[in-house]
């Protein structure tokens, strides 16, 4: 049984040998990485993981190492416990520490909350203004057809003066609803 025939492969373009650079200065170690990453863009870049923050080794729940009772300190014995003395006020200042940063975390996630409120009743007073207005203007409308059949002759006068009231108060309505265009989450609060 022969294996079927395959087609030749092509070639494998031969790299040729980089010359080997040494860096002069971090600037120049860089151009070199990056030169070294531009020459197979198809290669995947591996991008480090950040790294879990630093704790502390548990205390442990053996404690091998205990002296024995009629035994005198030795020369080592201070060292020993100078380690452990060290280490447990490294583990007691991450406690106060990490307690520090969620206590703040916590703050600010009250501030945000607090500020998300703030913004919410502005935006909602700001709506209530607009409808209003809205509700203005329809009724204004409604008079102003009412009027118009109630009358039925032309009288000229009267709707010019109207007509030029109608565009003063639009102008001011203009005016008011420009208002709640400003930006109304505010960060310093």
């Amino acid at each position: 049984s022969m294996a079927a025939p395959s087609a030749p492969r092509p070639p494998r373009p031969r790299k040729e040998p980089q010359p080997l650079v040494i860096p002069r200065s971090a600037a120049e170690e860089q151009r070199l990485r990056l030169e070294r990453l531009m020459r197979n863009p198809e290669k995947t870049v591996p991008i480090p993981e950040k790294l879990n923050e630093w704790a502390p080794r548990p205390p442990p729940e053996f404690v091998r190492d205990v002296m024995g009772s009629s035994a005198g300190a030795g020369s080592g014995e201070f060292h020993v416990y100078r380690h452990l003395r060290r280490r447990e006020y490294q583990r007691q200042d991450f406690m106060d520490a990490m307690a520090e940063k969620q206590r703040l975390d916590e703050e600010f996630q009250k501030k945000l909350e607090r500020n998300k409120m703030i913004a919410e009743e502005q935006t909602a007073k700001r709506r209530r203004k607009r409808q209003k207005l809205k509700e203005k203007k329809l009724q204004a409308k409604k008079n102003k057809l009412e009027q118009k059949k109630q009358e039925k002759e032309p009288d000229q006068s009267q709707e010019r003066v109207s007509s030029e009231d109608d565009e003063e108060d639009s102008k001011e309505e203009e005016e008011k609803e420009d208002d709640a265009e400003e930006p109304s989450f505010v960060m310093g609060r």
